[in-house]
C-alpha cells in the first residue's frame, strides 16, 4: 500500500521567555494552511506531535508541556501602524485541537527577532546598532505590542548577560510593552468589580478577581484554596484532586466572565482563562534551588496553564498580574500590600519577575495604558519541519 511522502516546510524553532515553539512565515505554509480552518489545525497538530495519548510528543516538535507545545504564524502587516501580524496557537497535548483564543506573552519576545531576521520589518526601521522598535499586531486578541529588539551590526543581538528566572542561560534583554492590555472588546473587569464572590462546587464561595488584561485570568487567594503561594510544580501537578479542583474553578470563572455560555464549553477552551492564586511575601526555595526571600518580592503568584501549574509564569499572565497590581483593591494589589503602585516583583516557582503597569481612572473606570516586562529570545534551530503529505 502506497503512503504519502513527507513534505518539508520552512520553520524556525525558537525560545521566547520561558516558552518555546515552532515559528512560520504565513507565505511559507502550504496554501491550504494559510487560512484558518481544519487544514491549518491538522498541519500544526502534526508538526507538534498531537494528539499524543502517551503525553511525550515523541513524534513531533512539541515538548509535552503547555510551555513547549506552541506554534506561531507571522506575516508582514498591511497596517501602516504595525510591522508584523502575530498569530499564536496553543496546541493541546492529548486532544486534537488548537486553542486560538489568546496570546503567548513569552513567545512575543521572539516575534520581533523572527520578523527582523525574516524580512518582515522594513529595512529603514532597523538601525545598524541600537534597538529596533517592532510594532506587533497580536491577531488573537487584536492588541498592539511593542518589542524593543537589540541590534548589532544590522543583525538581531541574541546573546547577552540578561538573566531570566526559568531560563537556564543568559541572553540579550528584550523589553516588551503591551499597549492597552485589556483583552478583547469587553471591559477590563467583565463583572464590573475588582473583586467578586465566586461560587465553586467543592470549594464554596471565595473571593476572586476576574480580569481581562494580557489574557483573561481568574485570581484567587492561596489560602482560600488550601495553599500558601510558595508551591512548586510537583505540589500541584502530582495531585489529581488539586488539578480537578483548579479546573472546576477555572470553568466557573470562565462562565462568570462571559467567556463561555455553559460549563461544558470550558473543555474546548483550555488556553483561556488562566487561573492563578496569590499570597503575600514569604521565604521559599525555587525549583532551581535558588532561595527567594520574602524581602525580594512584593507577593507570590502561582498560575496554571493548560491544566497544569506553570514552571515559571506565562508572559500574558504576568501582564494580568502587573495590571491587577496597579489597580487598588484587587486581590493581586492587596496581596502586594495595597495602595497605588506602578510595578511589582512577584515570586513564581522558578524565581522572581518584575512587571510594570500604568493605570488611571477614566469616567469612573480603571484603564491600564501599558504593561511592560523584560524577556529574552533565541533561535534554537532553523530549516524545515517535515510532516506526512496527507497529514492535513
Amino acid at each position: 500500500m502506497a503512503h504519502a511522502a513527507q513534505i518539508k516546510i520552512p520553520a524556525t524553532y525558537m525560545r521566547g521567555g520561558t516558552s518555546k515553539g515552532v515559528f512560520f512565515s504565513l507565505n511559507d505554509l502550504p496554501e491550504a494552511a494559510r487560512v484558518p480552518g481544519p487544514a491549518r489545525d491538522a498541519l500544526l497538530l502534526r508538526v507538534i506531535g498531537s494528539p499524543d495519548p502517551y503525553g511525550k510528543h515523541t513524534d513531533g516538535m512539541g515538548g509535552a508541556t503547555s510551555s513547549t507545545s506552541k506554534t506561531v504564524i507571522l506575516s508582514k502587516s498591511d497596517s501602516p501602524d504595525h510591522d508584523v501580524d502575530y498569530l499564536f496557537g496553543q496546541v493541546s497535548i492529548d486532544k486534537p485541537f488548537i486553542d486560538w483564543s489568546g496570546n503567548c506573552g513569552n513567545l512575543t519576545a521572539a516575534v520581533g527577532a523572527f520578523a527582523i531576521s525574516n524580512g518582515l520589518v522594513a529595512a529603514d526601521r532597523i538601525p545598524d546598532n541600537g534597538v529596533a522598535v517592532v510594532r506587533i499586531w497580536q491577531a488573537n486578541i487584536e492588541k498592539t505590542i511593542v518589542a524593543h529588539v537589540p541590534i548589532t551590526d544590522g543583525r538581531v543581538q541574541e546573546t547577552g548577560d540578561f538573566e531570566l528566572d526559568g531560563v537556564t542561560f543568559p541572553a540579550a534583554e528584550v523589553v516588551i510593552d503591551f499597549m492597552d492590555p485589556a483583552d478583547g472588546d469587553g471591559a477590563m473587569f467583565p463583572t464590573g468589580n475588582p473583586v467578586d464572590d465566586l461560587d465553586v462546587p467543592g470549594i464554596g464561595t471565595i473571593k476572586a478577581t476576574m480580569i481581562n488584561a494580557g489574557i483573561p485570568t481568574v485570581f484567587v487567594n492561596a489560602e482560600d484554596v488550601g495553599y500558601t503561594g510558595a508551591e512548586l510544580q510537583g505540589d500541584i501537578n502530582e495531585d489529581a484532586r488539586a488539578l480537578a479542583m483548579f479546573e472546576t474553578l477555572r470553568a466557573h470563572g470562565a462562565l462568570r466572565m462571559g467567556l463561555i455560555q455553559s460549563l461544558e464549553e470550558a473543555e474546548q477552551r483550555q488556553h483561556t482563562p488562566k487561573v492563578a492564586f496569590v499570597a503575600g511575601p514569604r521565604d521559599y526555595v525555587a525549583s532551581s534551588g535558588k532561595k527567594v526571600a520574602a524581602g525580594d518580592v512584593d507577593l507570590l503568584v502561582r498560575a496554571l496553564s493548560m491544566g497544569k501549574l506553570h514552571h515559571a509564569m506565562m508572559g500574558t499572565a504576568a501582564v494580568a498580574i502587573g495590571t491587577a497590581a496597579a489597580i487598588p483593591g484587587t486581590l493581586v494589589n492587596l496581596a502586594a500590600g495595597g495602595g497605588e503602585r506602578d510595578a511589582v516583583r512577584f515570586g513564581h516557582p522558578s524565581g522572581t519577575l518584575r512587571v510594570g503597569g500604568e493605570a488611571h481612572q477614566q469616567d469612573g473606570e480603571w484603564v491600564v495604558t501599558k504593561a511592560s516586562m523584560s524577556r529574552s529570545a533565541r533561535v534554537l534551530m532553523e530549516g524545515w519541519v517535515r510532516v506526512p503529505g496527507d497529514a492535513f
